[in-house]
Formats: structure tokens, sequence, C-alpha cells
């Protein structure tokens, strides 16, 4: 069984900052690429940004320059440094791992979704 368990949300002004957090336990043999997808209300999920276990990295070009992701792979951790936020931002943020159980399945997984809310 594996979990993805996501913290750092919350409600900020605009122009300010957070961290997300997003730690994969369970029976992990190898963790891929992993990401931080949004959504809006009355919006579909979109992807924020996703870095490969090579440390690639990919963003949407409406959060380039102003969040960063990285990873620790000891940890199987994934971070999410949103600065310059905007009310726009404000969405459910969810993180996804591409996983590889000791079993040998190869799935994505998702964790439960952390708020974040920026107010103008």
């Amino acid at each position: 069984q594996v979990q993805l368990v996501e913290s750092g949300g919350g409600l900020v002004q605009a122009g300010g900052s957070l961290r997300l957090s997003c730690a994969v336990s369970g029976s992990i043999r190898r963790v891929d690429a992993m990401g931080w997808y949004r959504q809006a209300p009355r919006k579909q999920r979109e992807l924020v940004a996703s870095i490969t276990s090579g440390g690639a990295m990919t963003y949407a070009g409406s959060v380039a320059g102003r969040f960063t992701i990285s990873r620790d792979n000891a940890k199987n951790t994934v971070y999410l440094q949103m600065n310059s936020l905007k009310p726009e931002d404000t969405a459910v943020y969810y993180c996804n791992a591409d996983i590889t159980t000791i079993s040998f399945v190869r799935s994505p997984s998702w964790g439960q979704g952390t708020q974040v809310t920026v107010s103008s």
C-alpha cells in the first residue's frame, strides 16, 4: 500500500509565499516523476509543475518564475515553493507520483489534496 501525504497549504495574502510538501510512503520500490496539480472551482485539474527522478523540471506557463519544484529522493518527498502568489493561484493542490511498488506494480498515485487560498 502506498500513501502520499501533503502538507503546507493555507491562506495567504497576494504577494505572499507558501511551501507545499508531499511525502510518499509504503511498499515502494521506485519513485519516478513527481508533480503538483491543482484544481480550482469549476475548472479542470491542471499540471502546475513536475520533476523527474533525475531533476528535470517542467512548469505551467502561469507559474514559471514564481514557483519552484524540488525533491529529496532519499525521503521520497517533493516540494513546491510558491512565491508571489496571486488570487488566481487559489485551488486545491494535489501531489502526484509515478510509483513502482515492491510487487513491481507501476501506477500513478495521488495525494488527498491541500487547499491554497490567496486573498487579494
